[in-house]
């Protein structure tokens, strides 16, 4: 049996997120997996993505800054790395 190495309960979810990169580019992404402490993130360009990047999720109204731990065929994982805060981005 596999352990599970997840610090917070994860919750499936389907959400809208986009991707910050260096406060100018953006990727647009689905949260399937959301906990206290991290994501997975599907997206088309993983390639794309740094390996550090803030989040945002705007039907949250959050913003967080994330790591990416693991990369697979459209999509990765990823840890936040700080507090969420709130975000500008705003669900329309």
């Amino acid at each position: 049996m596999e352990s599970n190495k997840r610090t917070a309960p994860r919750q499936r979810v389907l959400k809208s997120g986009r991707i910050i990169i260096n406060d100018q580019a953006t990727i647009d992404v689905s949260v399937r997996d959301l906990s206290a402490t991290g994501a997975k993130l599907l997206c088309s360009y993983n390639h794309m993505i740094p390996d550090t990047f803030r989040l945002v999720l705007p039907g949250d109204g959050t913003i967080r800054p994330a790591k990416v731990v693991w990369r697979k065929e459209g999509s990765i994982g990823v840890t936040f790395t700080g507090e969420a805060k709130p975000s500008v981005l705003r669900k329309t």
